[in-house]
C-alpha cells in the first residue's frame, strides 16, 4: 500500500476523531483501564464506568489498596467481571506498569489486542492492535471474507511496519484504524463515500460481504432462582466461577429438578413463583424462573456488589410486591 494510506488516515484522524475522556491520556494506567472497559463495552456505557472507577481508584497503588469487593462494586453493572478481577490482580502483581509488549501479556488478563494497544499508545512501540473493527476495516480493505487472526495481524503489522520511519506515533495509528471502523466502517451501512481509505479499498463495492458474520451459538439453560427474603433484608450468597466469581447473588440452581434441589439446600417445602425473565451472556441464554418464601435473612443488596442479573430478580419481586400492596 502507498504511504498516502497512512497520512490520509491519520489526517482523518486528526480532524475527526471523537473527544473522549481516555484520549491523549499519557498515563498508562488509565491508558489501561479503558482498554480493559473496552473490551466487551460499548464506548458510551464504558465512559461513566471509567470516570466512577478513577474515582475511588485514581491510581494502580490505590487499585492494589482496594479489597476486591470494593472493584467489584465499582464495576457494577459493566458486566465481564473477570475484567475487574483481572485488573485488581494485575495491580497487586506490579507497582508499575511495564513499557514493552511483551512484559504486558504477561500480566493477568492482558491478551494480544490489549497488550498492543498499551503498549502503543502509552509507550510508543510500534506494535499492531487488531480488535473488531480493525478486523472489519482489513478485511474490507483487502476484500477477505473469512481472514484468519494470523492473516489479519500480519496485516496489521506490514501496516505498521510502513508507519515507520515517518514520524508518526504508533499509538495514534492503532487508534485511528479502531476509530474508522468504529464511526466510518461500521458493521451495518458503513459510509463509504466519507472514508478516508475507500481509494485503496477493494471491498467497497459490497461491504456488507466482508467479513463475513460470525456464527456464536448460545447454549439455553433453564434455571430457578429463589429469592428469601426477611423483614431485614434478603439471603445473598457469594458466586464462584469464572463469568460471576465474586460477585453476590440470589441462590440460583440449573437444569432439571432445579428448584428442589434449591428447597432442599434450605429446608423448604415450598416456594412462591414470582414469574419469569430471560439473561443473554456470551454463549448461554437463561430462562429463569424466580421463587421466593420466608426466611431469616439480614442482607442488604444495596451493600454487595451484585450483577446486572441479580437485579434483575430482584426489581422483579419487588415489582410483584408492589402489586400486591
Amino acid at each position: 500500500m502507498p504511504g498516502d494510506l497512512h497520512r490520509l488516515l491519520l489526517t482523518w484522524y486528526r480532524r475527526h476523531q471523537r473527544k473522549l475522556p481516555w484520549r491523549g491520556e499519557a498515563d498508562p494506567y488509565r491508558i489501561l483501564l479503558s482498554e480493559v472497559l473496552l473490551q466487551q463495552t460499548q464506548v458510551e456505557q464504558a465512559i461513566p464506568y471509567y470516570r466512577r472507577f478513577l474515582q475511588q481508584f485514581p491510581t494502580l497503588a490505590a487499585l492494589a489498596q482496594a479489597d476486591l469487593e470494593a472493584v467489584l462494586r465499582a464495576w457494577q453493572g459493566c458486566g465481564y467481571y473477570a475484567r475487574a478481577r483481572h485488573l485488581h490482580r494485575l495491580a497487586q502483581q506490579v507497582t508499575a506498569l511495564p513499557r514493552s509488549y511483551a512484559e504486558l501479556r504477561a500480566l493477568p488478563g492482558i491478551g494480544p489486542y490489549t497488550a498492543a494497544a498499551v503498549a502503543s499508545i502509552a509507550f510508543g512501540e510500534p506494535v499492531a492492535a487488531v480488535d473488531g473493527n480493525v478486523r472489519r476495516v482489513l478485511s474490507r480493505l483487502y476484500a477477505w471474507e473469512n481472514p484468519t487472526p494470523k492473516a489479519l495481524q500480519a496485516a496489521a503489522d506490514a501496516l505498521m511496519a510502513g508507519l515507520l520511519g515517518s514520524g508518526a506515533r504508533p499509538g495514534d495509528w492503532n487508534q485511528a484504524l479502531m476509530e474508522l471502523g468504529a464511526t466510518v466502517c461500521t458493521p451495518q451501512n458503513p459510509g463509504c463515500g466519507g472514508c478516508p481509505l475507500a481509494g485503496f479499498c477493494r471491498g467497497k463495492a459490497h461491504p456488507e460481504r466482508y467479513p463475513a458474520p460470525r456464527r456464536r451459538q448460545q447454549k439455553n439453560l433453564e434455571v430457578a432462582a429463589l429469592v428469601l427474603q426477611g423483614p431485614g433484608g434478603i439471603f445473598l450468597e457469594q458466586r464462584r466461577g469464572r463469568v460471576l466469581g465474586g460477585l453476590w447473588g440470589v441462590p440460583m440452581e440449573e437444569g432439571p429438578g432445579a428448584l428442589e434441589r434449591l428447597l432442599a439446600r434450605f429446608g423448604l417445602e415450598t416456594a412462591e413463583p414470582v414469574g419469569t425473565l430471560r439473561h443473554d451472556f456470551t454463549h448461554r441464554k437463561l430462562n429463569i424462573r424466580v421463587y421466593r418464601a420466608p426466611w431469616a435473612a439480614q442482607e442488604n443488596p444495596a451493600h454487595r456488589p451484585l450483577s446486572r442479573l441479580d437485579r434483575k430478580i430482584l426489581e422483579l419481586v419487588e415489582a410483584k410486591s408492589q402489586r400486591l400492596l
